[in-house]
């Protein structure tokens, strides 16, 4: 059974960490199996195959893979897995959907998918029948080393990109390696963009760790295990520490509040990842725009060097850049529900480089720097691309 589902000014500045307080057990980051703790209760990590899926399951998945279930006799509700897909206005959709297939309070959900999946399960199964028990197999590397712990859902409403959500974790998450081999480079340089930005906003090893895997998009999937095994646990000291972003968690949001206006000035022809690796760049243009350091520390050195080496990846990138709007991209940040009525909140890293959340006043002289920002991270990501 199936259903369809189309588809230099003043600024307020809040430390860093310091590095006592983020120590990481990298023993148990070599374990395949892990569990996460939230306010919901423990749910448990695993790398490692699939199991079997039972026969009283809803199936939320990404088209694609839809007509694999769908022969196994499953009740399947296929997603086209676009920006347009997470909008608050399609969830009714899917409710319908479910309810059609005779969901009930006991009916087990199984998403499978990327970011956009997760996002609609994480908030669907939250609210039907005021919560279901789900599970999550993530496709996409960025799902694998990022978005399917932390148990958030972003959703868009209109024209504004993640304005509601939810914390709703999953029971289980099983991370397949046989997804990560049928990834493109693209997909491959997306979850890289978040996995490197996850290390490096944690002040213990992690940045070092990663930098010496050294991982690149066309490594096997067997060296991309170890890379998610590093940011997967790297993030869970976020989550366990500040599970509902009000302090600590919110370093990750580094590279996201430039990329998301990236990607949405572009109508999203940008894929998120890479959009946030943009933003990564622009986050350091703007420090030195701000003389926020006057020399780059080498940390930061390192970060460009290994964020512009992966984007060279990516041969259309010069040919997207130039879809993204670049009159329309503060009014995209503009947007950013992270800001407050009277600053802007940006992460940047510090003289240390190590990151900071700095809250700049919405003054001419702070939208000027970021607009550089912006242009110089643009132009530099289409000189990758070109490489």
């Amino acid at each position: 059974m199936s259903a369809a589902w189309p588809s230099s000014c003043a600024r307020r500045k809040t430390p860093g960490l310091p590095a006592s307080s983020l120590r990481l057990t990298w023993a148990s980051a070599m374990s395949d199996s892990f569990k996460i703790a939230s306010s919901a209760g423990e749910y448990a990590v695993r790398i490692g195959s699939t199991d079997a899926v039972r026969a009283d399951t809803i199936v939320l998945c990404d088209q694609f893979f839809a007509p694999a279930y769908q022969a196994q006799g499953l009740k399947v509700i296929g997603i086209e897995a676009t920006e347009a897909a997470k909008s608050l206005d399609r969830m009714g959709d899917i409710i319908v959907a479910m309810r059609e297939f005779g969901a009930n309070r006991k009916t087990h959900v199984l998403a499978v998918g990327g970011g956009v999946i997760q996002d609609i399960a994480t908030f669907v199964t939250s609210i039907y029948m005021r919560g279901l028990q789900w599970d999550y197999v993530p496709t996409t590397l960025l799902g694998m080393v990022d978005s399917c712990i932390g148990g958030k859902s972003s959703i868009n409403v209109g024209a504004y990109k993640n304005l509601v959500g939810n914390f709703y974790p999953p029971q289980t998450v099983v991370i397949d390696m046989k997804f990560a081999a049928t990834l493109n480079t693209e997909q491959r340089v997306a979850g890289l963009c978040e996995a490197v930005k996850i290390c490096f906003a944690h002040t213990g090893s992690a940045f070092d760790d990663y930098l010496a895997m050294n991982p690149q998009p066309h490594d096997a999937p067997e060296q991309l295990r170890d890379v998610i095994r590093l940011s997967l646990m790297t993030k869970r000291w976020f989550i366990e520490i500040d599970e509902h972003d009000k302090k600590e968690r919110l370093l990750l949001n580094y590279g996201h509040t430039f990329g998301h206006a990236i990607e949405s000035a572009c109508d999203f022809v940008i894929p998120h990842g890479i959009a946030v690796g943009i933003g990564v760049l622009a986050s350091l243009h703007f420090a030195r725009l701000n003389q926020h350091y006057p020399t780059p520390p080498q940390r930061v050195q390192q970060m460009e060097a290994y964020m512009t080496r992966l984007l060279a990846n990516l041969p259309q990138l010069p040919g997207w850049i130039p879809q993204v709007l670049v009159a329309d991209l503060m009014r995209r940040f503009e947007a950013d529900k992270k800001h407050s009525a009277s600053h802007y909140a940006v992460i940047v890293p510090d003289a240390q480089g190590q990151l900071v959340r700095l809250e700049l006043p919405k003054t001419d002289a702070s939208r000027t720097m970021l607009q550089q920002a912006f242009e110089a991270a643009l132009q530099q990501a289409a000189t990758c691309g070109a490489a």
